[in-house]
């Protein structure tokens, strides 16, 4: 693929459970293009999210090699992947992950300040702005609806111009009306920064928005053939 942005290539991990040993994704090989939108679809425990997880760098791939923007994860130690995702990606999660101590305007500001912008405050507020938060700066994630953190969690994620945006189940914990806010905004702040997307998602409607969608099953890519979002 041209302009490929996220390479995988005979991708296993394995996590040590209560019971020993257990293998989570198998021989995942999957190539995303620049710009483009991909969803990760498929049954709870099928190793959706922690495929996710191992394209961000968040979880080390057991064997395989894992190639984002050229760089081949697997070699660098966890401060150099730190560095990259700082650089190069944003990541949603379902449960927000907001620092409780930190005003909204502070959560955006902190990723941008950790990478030197001195208008870090200045963006964070202008981000803000696009999700509709901007009355809310000052406030607490407490202080907010679970439709407020979200779009607080997107702020943050978009507010560095980030090459790639992962979203894991980023509808997950909301409601009709804020999952559809949602989503409407995390393609819009794909395109108009032109980052490619990867997200997790349950959501029928939501993967149909996609360009692609592959389907995992036990830690599997289903029968080795991406399923467009339509079918």
């Amino acid at each position: 693929m041209p302009d490929a942005v996220i390479a995988l290539k005979d991708v296993t991990l394995s996590l040590r459970g209560n019971a020993g040993m257990v293998e989570i994704l198998h021989g995942i090989s999957l190539t995303i293009g620049k710009g483009e939108t991909l969803g990760l679809i498929g049954p709870s425990g099928s190793g959706k999210s922690s495929l996710l997880m191992v394209m961000g760098g968040l979880e080390n791939a057991s064997t395989g090699s894992v190639d984002v923007l050229g760089q081949d994860l697997t070699a660098m130690n966890e401060d150099r992947l730190a560095r990259f995702r700082r650089d190069h990606m944003g990541v949603v999660f379902q449960s927000f992950n907001l620092i409780p101590t930190m005003t909204a305007l502070e959560n955006v500001a902190t990723p941008l300040e950790l990478a030197g912008h001195k208008d870090a405050f200045d963006r964070a507020a202008a981000e803000l702005e696009t999700v509709g938060l901007a009355q809310r700066a000052d406030h607490y994630p407490a202080q907010m609806s679970g439709g407020e953190q979200q779009r607080v969690a997107l702020a943050r994620a978009s507010a560095p111009r980030p090459d790639i945006l992962l979203a894991d189940e980023p509808t997950g914990n909301l409601d009709g009306a804020n999952g559809t806010a949602i989503m409407d905004l995390l393609f819009g702040l794909r395109d108009r920064h032109g980052a490619t997307l990867v997200l997790v998602t349950h959501s029928n409607t939501l993967a149909q928005r996609c360009d692609r969608v592959v389907r995992l099953t036990d830690g599997r890519v289903d029968d080795t053939a991406e399923a467009r979002a339509a079918e």
